[in-house]
């Protein structure tokens, strides 16, 4: 049954302190497929199989897959009270939005510096990813041999182009990319199958000896996080979505729900094709990075390898591509609050687009590829995954920071929800992700690889820009009430 809301759950937009420098997003461009391809693209499924099931294997164990279908029921427990929020809530400040009407304002403020911060640095690490397989790639492939940053730094202005576009201009092209990198991981499993593998198959990877018992079960758990890293970006486009009230659930569980079953398969389908003993054995090995390319020229012949290199590089630039637009959409909606320069609030006049966020964003990553460059950095351990682990941390702490909301939001009145979908999952949920947080920090050597003190500065800014946040919601509340009265309301979108 479709639920309607009191008119006044939606309010006009706060009137920023430049209110002719504000703009407003197109409201009802894109329909749940471009949703879903935004976010399932932000999680990069065919890196994470690439690179992250090897390296979960290689630390944590057999139980990769069972370890990442444990995290998908999490988050989708979390889903159920979120999308009950959306709702209600509807910015594309989406967290920041989300903590402010949960748990108060001044830790919605701590959530959105955190948020953004953890977006930038997760944007800026792909870029790093990026030059590096695109530069690899395009020397053992073509023998052209161009050094890594210029490879990031064409992506930043392809990236910076199609953000200054349409939204549904970005959509179309991460669908296409999208599609191409599942469709051949779909075509290596389905070669496997057919061929059956080297051992009997197993359910090994899904027994709880294996997953959540396993000497390894912090890295399990870590990787397994961070693979649906990006799905709350549902919410972020809630303003330009067709009847946002509808699209925003369905696409957020159709996303985490195709995650978690291609994911769990896949990374299931590796131990078939190598075999639970020769799967530990390869990963092991100095070429466990290579294992997803070993099994595409084992199962599916040379052509399959070189195709999967190609996509790599193309997942990595959809990856980028979503996370550029939910970096500047944060930009946009942060400042029309008032809480960041005017100016970038500024809508394209033709599409709409928040052109001034996009071209900051993408400006911010040129500085870093060049910074990286000039310094001599490695773009994968150092400028890729300084970068990586340090937005992995903030982005699940803003995660746990949600669900305490969303519990907090329907503590006195459920607004017409049941007790499942707006307390129960909510609470399962949030514990969920509040371990998988202390996981990630009691283990960040497992996402870094680097020593405690480098860690530990790594780790830090989460905590200061929240505490931060929270100490400036305090002084606007002080010296600005009316300011403070108009920040996080509901918008609506034309």
């Amino acid at each position: 049954m479709t639920q309607h809301f009191p008119d006044s759950t939606v309010v006009d937009p706060p009137t920023p302190p430049d209110a002719n420098a504000a703009g407003r997003l197109a409201g009802g461009r894109l329909r749940v497929w471009d949703i879903v391809f935004f976010v399932v693209s932000a999680a990069a499924p065919l890196t994470v199989v690439a690179s992250a099931a090897p390296t979960t294997l290689r630390l944590g164990g057999i139980g990769a897959a069972g370890a990442i279908l444990i995290c998908g029921i999490v988050l989708i427990l979390f889903a159920v009270g979120f999308t009950a929020m959306s709702r209600h809530v509807r910015n594309t400040g989406a967290f920041y939005a989300y903590a402010s009407k949960g748990i108060g304002k001044p830790a919605g403020i701590g959530t959105a510096l955190v948020t953004v911060f953890a977006y930038i640095a997760l944007s800026i690490s792909f870029y790093g990813f990026l030059g590096f397989f695109a530069a690899l790639t395009f020397t053992s492939l073509f023998g052209i041999d161009v050094p890594w940053p210029i490879w990031s730094l064409a992506a930043a202005g392809l990236v910076a182009f199609l953000g200054y576009r349409k939204v549904d201009v970005g959509a179309k092209v991460l669908a296409v990319l999208l599609t191409a990198e599942v469709g051949i991981l779909l075509v290596l499993s389905i070669g496997v199958l057919l061929n059956g593998g080297p051992e009997p198959w197993s359910a090994a990877p899904f027994a709880p000896e294996h997953v959540l018992f396993a000497p390894g079960v912090a890295a399990l758990f870590v990787t397994g996080f961070g693979a649906y890293i990006g799905f709350e970006g549902t919410a972020i486009y809630s303003e330009e979505a067709k009847d946002p009230a509808r699209t925003v659930p369905i696409a957020t569980y159709v996303a985490v729900g195709f995650l978690a079953v291609f994911y769990a398969f896949t990374f299931w389908v590796i131990t078939v094709a190598f075999g639970v003993e020769g799967v530990l054995d390869l990963v092991a090995t100095d070429a466990f990075t290579e294992t997803v390319f070993i099994a595409g020229d084992q199962y599916l012949g040379a052509w399959a390898a070189t195709a999967l290199q190609v996509l790599v590089v193309t997942s990595f630039f959809a990856c980028l591509l979503a996370f550029h637009n939910a970096s500047s959409r944060y930009l946009f909606s942060l400042s029309r609050e008032g809480l960041l320069p005017a100016p970038l609030a500024r809508t394209h006049p033709t599409s709409r687009a928040p052109h001034v966020a996009s071209t900051a964003i993408a400006a911010l990553a040129v500085v870093a590829i060049l910074i990286g460059w000039a310094t001599g950095a490695d773009p994968i351990l150092q400028l890729g995954i300084w970068s990586y682990g340090t937005g992995v941390a903030g982005l699940v702490f803003a995660q746990s920071v949600a669900a305490i909301s969303v519990i907090g939001f329907f503590a006195r009145d459920r607004r017409g929800h049941g007790l499942f979908r707006v307390v129960i999952a909510p609470v399962l949920g949030a514990a969920g992700l509040i371990t998988g947080f202390l996981l990630i920090v009691l283990n960040f050597e497992f996402v870094t690889g680097l020593d405690p003190v480098t860690n530990l500065v790594l780790i830090l800014p989460t905590p200061i820009l929240f505490i931060a946040g929270i100490v400036w919601g305090l002084a606007i509340r002080r010296r600005d009430p009316a300011h403070y009265r108009r920040l996080a309301e509901p918008i609506d979108a034309e």
